[in-house]
């Protein structure tokens, strides 16, 4: 890829060598800079969109966590509140508009980032569906690999186009682009349906309700990421968890050879910058149709 300008940002760093991994030495400047080289990629899935904050303010390994949709105090003015039309309280919500509010976020110490499949231009017609693909603890990689291709087929199928990210936990996102048209209900009907599917055609391996029972050796088709007030996690957002993962889109042909679902993490994203041939979520909203 051709070398880009990392953005400046208006945002100060107070205490930049705070570490957020203490394990793998990544302190709160290494995450700024970490978002200053993946900007220009992550920017049209955070910007705009109603967003759910993960905080650890003393980094993964302390007990204290915030699990934020709403300000806090002292929040830092580059975060924007803004109403939710559909709350009859006027509820405000939490959203970025730039790179500085990412990088008040990261002085926040918020180490996960959550949007809504939606934007704040159109609240009620999401512009995406999430199919989050969770196995049991006793299920291969490997099998995890084939229902993200099954999911592919099934929304080629349906004439949308598909992409996936590892999710930085143990599963898999495949991700649709919409032209906004239809609106939450339909959505989330869209999503049900076809996780209900996958599990009517192949019980043996799939389940369409978080069942914790019936987990063992099957794959949860999670469908409900796509209801309104729903969130999955961004793209290129991290994890807050050990070995700092990332959730990192990828290209089909790639997934088949990725070695397991937290291959990328924050130790060699910079890597994969420079030598990836293009990125492959790079048309992911010229690929957007209505849903039918």
């Amino acid at each position: 890829m051709s070398p880009r300008t990392p953005p400046a940002s208006d945002v100060s760093l107070t205490h930049p060598d705070r570490l957020y991994w203490p394990d793998e030495g990544v302190t709160k400047q290494a995450l700024a800079d970490y978002y200053a080289a993946v900007w220009p990629f992550m920017a049209p899935h955070v910007v705009n969109r109603p967003l759910a904050l993960l905080r650890l303010p003393d980094g993964i390994k302390a007990q204290q966590r915030f699990f934020q949709k709403h300000a806090w105090k002292g929040m830092n003015p580059h975060i924007k509140e803004i109403a939710d039309p559909q709350d009859p309280d006027g509820e405000k919500l939490l959203r970025i508009a730039d790179f500085n509010g990412l990088v008040a976020l990261v002085q926040s110490a918020v180490l996960e980032i959550h949007p809504w499949g939606t934007t704040t231009d159109d609240w009620e017609r999401p512009d995406m569906i999430t199919m989050d693909l969770d196995p049991g603890e006793d299920v291969a990689w490997s099998a995890v690999i084939a229902a993200a291709f099954d999911v592919k087929a099934r929304l080629e199928a349906r004439g949308l186009a598909a992409f996936v990210k590892t999710s930085g936990g143990k599963g898999l996102h495949v991700v649709t682009p919409l032209a906004p048209k239809a609106g939450w209900t339909e959505v989330k009907d869209f999503a049900h349906s076809l996780a209900e599917s996958m599990s009517a055609d192949a019980p043996q391996k799939y389940l369409a309700t978080a069942t914790k029972a019936k987990r063992s050796g099957h794959i949860y088709i999670d469908y409900l990421r796509n209801g309104r007030g729903s969130t999955a996690v961004a793209a290129y957002s991290t994890r807050a968890r050990a070995g700092a993962p990332v959730s990192m889109p990828l290209d089909w042909q790639e997934l088949q050879e990725l070695a397991g679902p937290t291959a990328f993490t924050l130790a060699n994203v910079a890597q994969r910058l420079e030598t990836r041939p293009k990125d492959p979520w790079g048309d992911f909203f010229d690929a957007a149709v209505p849903l039918a």
